[in-house]
């Protein structure tokens, strides 16, 4: 992107630069018109005799005509001149304010609390794999449909991995990803989570309140406790607890993976590598694989 920009920035000078010296060529040769230093300059050679000839006066009324087009043609030009160096100056201003890379990730000192979460997997595997996720993200769909079901299977019914799974909700682009991170805890309460979990990355465009309430029915739940536990907003704490820790360890977007050592059965884990975004299989492969060895 740098090298297009400079590369732009080039071919503007460069035509500027061009539309400058025709603009003060054509303003050399009218004032000598004017002034009578360059006499019928433009003049085409005669190939035939004229019918009539035009008078001295004739002629000069013509030359002047002619050079007061020239002259509106080079107001034309001194305006696009303008336009394009306030491009190049505008140009100049975003290098110069261009936002400098994101620093790499420090891991350092980071420990997750994932007491209470739910997840998948043995209990004492060597390795966890924390998502934070939103249920409305399309990544985080992709990264469900196409990622997941080769963990689940490989690693995480393997006992391998044990897999956790919290909340960051992007409020400000997803209206209904809050309260669908509510309603998988409600779920939770009837053993239900992951089945709502599943449903609702499968149902992103249908996750308004009475789809959800239609959803907990289908799966069985107890729809009293259920629709007391939505409204009433029982896990509104636990859900916003998430995306605060989330956003201290420096999630950005979602999906965002933290990989770690499994905790001496005190609820935490030391992250040791961060995947952001809906990686392929075969990257998390890569990355498990790893650890597992060490």
């Amino acid at each position: 992107m740098t090298h297009i920009t400079v590369m732009n920035f080039k071919v503007k000078c460069c035509l500027v630069a061009k539309k400058t010296m025709i603009a003060f060529f054509l303003f050399t040769i009218l004032f000598g018109i004017q002034h009578g230093t360059i006499s019928d300059v433009y003049a085409a050679p005669p190939t035939e005799p004229p019918a009539t000839a035009n008078t001295p006066e004739e002629k000069q009324d013509d030359d002047a005509l002619f050079f007061q087009k020239e002259l509106e043609g080079l107001q034309e030009g001194q305006i696009l001149i303008q336009k394009e160096l306030q491009e190049i100056k505008q140009l100049l201003k975003e290098r110069q304010q261009a936002p400098a890379a994101p620093p790499a990730d420090d891991l350092t000192n980071k420990i997750l609390n994932v007491k209470g979460d739910a997840f998948h997997g043995a209990q004492d595997a060597k390795l966890t794999l924390i998502e934070f996720s939103d249920y409305q993200c399309p990544f985080c769909a992709r990264y469900f449909r196409d990622t997941f079901p080769s963990l689940l299977k490989e690693y995480i019914q393997a006992g391998k991995v044990k897999y956790i799974f919290r909340d960051f909700p992007l409020t400000s682009i997803h209206k209904e990803a809050f309260q669908a991170a509510e309603a998988a805890e409600c779920a939770g309460d009837h053993g239900q989570f992951w089945a709502m979990h599943d449903w609702m990355f499968s149902n992103q465009d249908n996750l308004g309140k009475d789809m959800l309430l239609q959803q907990a029915e289908k799966l069985g739940l107890a729809m009293p406790r259920f629709r007391s536990c939505l409204e009433e907003g029982q896990y509104r704490a636990e859900v916003q607890n998430d995306l605060d820790e989330g956003q201290q360890a420096g999630v950005r977007g979602t999906p965002t993976f933290f990989i770690g050592l499994t905790g001496a059965n005190d609820g935490t884990v030391k992250p040791v590598h961060i995947l952001r975004g809906a990686q392929s299989y075969t990257r998390f492969k890569e990355v498990i694989d790893g650890l597992l060895a060490q």
